[in-house]
């Protein structure tokens, strides 16, 4: 079929709509619309290189809380400060207070410590064989090691130069890396690898299903194509938002997985709406503006919804949280331009080519129609019964318990976490991972009485300060004052925590440690305050998360729909979706469930930013689905007055391809439940249950219940469109 690219009179083209004329527009300019494009993909990948380079690693605090106030003072004050990372030394015979262990334990201590970047190296030999640093078996020593510098410094160029130099061991010595930037330096490139390892397995799986579902080549891969277009354009943008932000290299897992998903999703809205209006029997031209009117508008409004769901993460002041808002809304402007302003000039060129090869009547009714007919016959009782099947799935989400992420979120063969386990098992107690009480001014006598009610807290092993050693309320060991006391500038305690309490609840105990009244002002740091500092910051700013969400998500709704009813069944539906998903992962990754079957190690907690992440990703993508469905059904209702008939017909034009698209997105997600970081699994997981539930029962069963059981406060208060049909 030839495109007529013949002028329209002017003042017809006036009077249409300003996509309609977007549409013609790029109709009559897609030779110069093609070619800006392959130069600005070839632009995009340029810059798109250099943003991976430059995006960053992240560390989970909380800038300003008591914890990064308390590290701040410890490394001014005393020069000292949290160990950055651990080697765990183990006596290949005898025990490491053998004369021989003892004196290549001091030597192997005094390298590290002449390592490059490092400020300090301390071990169980140099401390004065501490109970703590020393194996219960006697077979196993730490060194402790303080790196100075953000992650990036101490991960990217310190450990790959020190870890491989130290864990070379010796005929005496096995020496093992460990500690909380070792775990997070292994965790990077394989969350990197789980996601290439994913992209492998989803572009030609995507392109099978797309295939199925469109049944012509081109058709298939041009949405595909697309999802590559989005990410480059994605992955560009960023390069300018480093100029002035960090951005965490986890940010990159997040454009490929939403690059593809919403490139793909955006095209079929499109490409289906050129061949309905193909069918009616448009030329090429008006075929393409037909689509870039209808189904360009829910783009935008779909690409409105979900950007502006991840820019609520700006009210976090967390730059790891921040950083998936910057990759979100880039990935969302790299759709936008694929399917808005790209594809109708593809479409102009070879849409033939995307055109069913049997040419079938537009049907009003079929099974989702009748499906939407039986639901709206009892409104009631089906809705009734979905409600309750989807809140007994979201059930779980009632034992949700936020923790801190750990070793165990990398693979058992992981050397990191290998190191970790046998610390867990064969140490009495954390000393690395101590909590610190700074004070400016204090007396050794009030240091004393203050160390003594320390150690009697429950899951507190021991507590060091220049007073002395203590545990259980008894002095068990000599003061370390050219430690723990800076010579008139006050002192500091180490409260160190035994095994059971940091892995069962760090954060319990920090708060027990805060509540015991110091005779002197204190700041309490250490790893574990600050984890529990990033927790409380995260959840305390839960609510104004959710409040803006909802709020700006209905507001994008009530200027496509002009009803305040529609936006509120809107948000209800899209709240139970995501109750669903997060019902899924705390009975799959807190409980354990399937634990065997995924691979993964569940500690009984989720770390809080991974379900926000969650969070907003869902209700931006299950608005997504909205948008498409109301926006069919709003255009019925706009033709015929009739709710019922606009639902139903509505239904039976949007519900396959939203089915067809929700099932790739589902499967793109869904494929990265075989990652070897347990983060990844669960946001593969996560998202693609939200997905499934959102695409076929919300949008299948309580969508037309709930408007069925409204009627015509639906459009309230705008009433019916007056208009005229076309």
């Amino acid at each position: 079929m030839a495109v007529d690219t013949r002028a329209r009179p002017r003042r017809q083209a006036a009077a249409e709509p300003p996509l309609r004329r977007l549409g013609f527009l790029l109709v009559r300019r897609r030779r110069l619309v093609l070619s800006l494009s392959l130069l600005g993909l070839i632009v995009a990948a340029v810059l798109a290189a250099g943003a991976v380079s430059g995006l960053s690693l992240a560390r989970f605090e909380a800038p300003g809380s008591e914890s990064d106030r308390a590290q701040a003072e410890l490394v001014e004050r005393f020069g000292t400060g949290s160990p950055d990372m651990i080697f765990l030394v183990t006596a290949r015979n005898g025990t490491v207070d053998d004369p021989a262990v003892e004196a290549e334990g001091r030597q192997l201590t005094e390298r590290v410590g002449r390592g490059e970047g490092v400020a300090e190296a301390a071990s169980y030999w140099t401390r004065g064989k501490p109970a703590t640093l020393r194996s219960q078996d006697g077979r196993h020593a730490l060194i402790v090691v303080r790196i100075p510098g953000d992650a990036d410094h101490v991960r990217a160029q310190i450990l790959p130069t020190l870890v491989p130099e130290i864990t070379k061991g010796s005929d005496l010595l096995q020496v093992r890396s460990g500690g909380g930037e070792e775990v997070f330096r292994e965790t990077v490139p394989l969350a990197r690898q789980d996601f290439v390892r994913a992209e492998l397995v989803i572009f030609p799986l995507a392109f099978v299903l797309l295939w199925l579902y469109q049944r012509r080549v081109m058709a298939a891969l041009v949405p595909i194509l697309a999802g590559l277009f989005a990410m480059a354009i994605g992955l560009a943008l960023l390069r300018g938002v480093l100029l002035f932000a960090d951005i965490s290299t986890f940010a990159l897992n997040l454009t490929l997985a939403m690059g593809l998903g919403l490139g793909i999703d955006y095209c079929l809205f499109v490409i289906q709406r050129f061949r309905e209006e193909t069918r009616k029997g448009k030329d090429r031209a008006s075929a393409v503006a037909g689509a870039v009117e209808h189904a360009g508008r829910t783009v935008l409004f779909s690409g409105l919804t979900v950007a502006t769901s991840l820019a609520v993460l700006f009210a976090l002041p967390f730059d790891f949280l921040r950083s998936f808002a910057y990759a979100g809304i880039a990935v969302v402007i790299g759709g936008l331009v694929a399917a808005v302003l790209v594809l109708p000039a593809v479409l102009a060129t070879v849409g033939g080519s995307m055109l069913p090869r049997r040419v079938r009547p537009e049907r009003d009714s079929g099974f989702w129609h009748g499906l939407a007919v039986r639901v709206m016959r009892r409104p009631l009782v089906f809705g009734g019964l979905a409600t309750a099947v989807l809140l007994l799935l979201a059930s779980p989400f009632l034992g949700l318990r936020f923790g801190a992420a750990d070793d165990r979120i990398l693979p058992p063969e992981a050397s990191a976490r290998q190191t970790q386990e046998i610390i867990r098992q064969s140490f009495p107690a954390e000393e690395t991972d101590a909590i610190q009480v700074i004070s400016a001014k204090a007396t050794t006598g009030d240091v004393s009485s203050y160390a003594t009610a320390l150690s009697q807290l429950p899951g507190v092993a021991q507590v060091d300060s220049a007073s002395g050693s203590f545990a259980d309320g008894r002095r068990v060991g000599d003061g370390d004052q050219a430690r723990f006391q800076a010579q008139g500038r006050g002192t500091w305690l180490s409260v160190v925590p035994s095994a059971e309490a940091l892995s069962d609840d760090p954060v319990r105990l920090v708060e027990s440690v805060r509540s015991v009244e110091p005779p002197f002002e204190v700041l309490v740091g250490g790893y574990p305050a600050e984890l529990s500092d990033y927790r409380a910051s995260v959840v305390d700013r839960l609510p104004l998360v959710l409040a803006l969400m909802l709020g700006v998500s209905f507001a994008v709704l009530f200027l496509m729909t002009r009803s305040l009813i529609i936006p509120l069944k809107a948000t209800l539906l899209n709240v139970l979706s995501l109750g669903v998903m997060f019902g899924a992962i705390v009975w799959i990754f807190q409980d354990g469930n399937l634990s065997g079957l995924l691979g993964f190690t569940p500690t009984g907690t989720l770390d809080p930013s991974i379900p926000i992440l969650m969070l907003c990703i869902a209700y931006g993508l299950s608005m997504d689905y909205e948008v498409f469905l109301l926006s069919r059904i709003k255009e019925e209702y706009d033709r015929t007055g009739d709710t019922e008939e606009a639902v139903a017909t509505g239904l039976q034009r949007g519900a396959p391809l939203i089915t067809a698209a929700g099932g790739i997105l589902a499967l793109t997600f869904a494929a990265y439940a075989s990652a070897q970081v347990a983060f990844v699994q669960m946001l593969g997981v996560g998202m693609a249950v939200a997905v499934l539930v959102d695409a076929t029962v919300i949008r299948a069963v309580l969508v037309p219940s709930l408007m069925r059981l409204a009627g015509p406060l639906n459009w309230w208060p705008s009433g019916r469109a007056t208009t005229a049909p076309r």
